[in-house]
């Protein structure tokens, strides 16, 4: 497909747009020196992290009604401090951080490389976390969505079907003039089986020395870039 035929590019976030692992990291080392806590906050965030897709398979396998991912990530942060021994916090300080997903940094050609795009194309968020956290990740990252689409819009978690051909439908497209971009195979297969088009970005250390897979494109995508200044390059941007 020519990418003239492509109207909206919509993103998978977490991993894709920005550094989870490295800003939760940071962001636990921070508060951990408020509160004198010692921990190995990278492993916390690794652990914080691993509790994100069982959370959701709950309520793609119809055992939970729909809620917010800040809802889930709380829930989660609960378990991750009993594991850890931590304890003593106050409901505000857990508040807190757990709005770390909230201040998540993006990765360096990102914020570049979206105002390329964005200069041609639709630009939105195709993520399962929620509003209130994709706005406030915008604002402070300085990510230039046109957009916030994703789970709590259409209440559905990726990589349900409808997550994705409700995205489009919100967007007023045919999932074919929508190309979806991740740094996740998984995901675009998923998007590839509903229609829309498909885009490989990426993002090898996104788990740091953890990482197992996604270090490259596994699958015939239709666009495969090291960077979002490089997919923007290859549309014209």
């Amino acid at each position: 497909m020519a990418s003239a035929d492509i109207k909206a590019l919509i993103f998978d976030v977490f991993g894709t747009v920005v550094d989870w692992r490295t800003s939760i990291t940071r962001e636990g080392q921070a508060f951990g020196t408020r509160k004198g806590i010692d921990a190995d906050w990278a492993a916390f965030a690794d652990g914080w992290r691993s509790l994100y897709d069982p959370a959701m398979a709950r309520i793609r396998d119809g055992n939970r009604d729909f809620v917010k991912l800040d809802v889930l990530h709380r829930e989660n942060l609960l378990e991750m401090l009993d594991r850890t021994g931590i304890s003593g916090l106050s409901e505000a300080e857990i508040d807190d951080l757990n709005y770390a997903w909230h201040r998540l940094d993006p990765w360096p050609d990102s914020v570049a490389g979206l105002t390329r795009l964005k200069s041609k194309f639709i630009i939105a968020t195709q993520s399962n976390g929620n509003i209130a956290l994709m706005v406030n990740m915008a604002k402070r990252a300085g990510l230039p969505w046109d957009a916030i689409l994703g789970a709590e819009v259409v209440g559905h978690y990726k990589p349900e079907p409808e997550a994705y051909i409700k995205a489009c439908d919100r967007l007023g497209l045919a999932p074919e003039q929508v190309l979806m971009t991740a740094a996740h195979n998984g995901d675009l297969v998923a998007a590839a089986a509903c229609g829309l088009r498909t885009a490989f970005v990426a993002r090898p250390t996104e788990h740091g020395p953890n990482q197992t897979k996604d270090f490259k494109a596994e699958h015939d995508f239709d666009y495969i870039a090291t960077d979002f200044e490089d997919l923007a390059s290859q549309l014209g941007c």
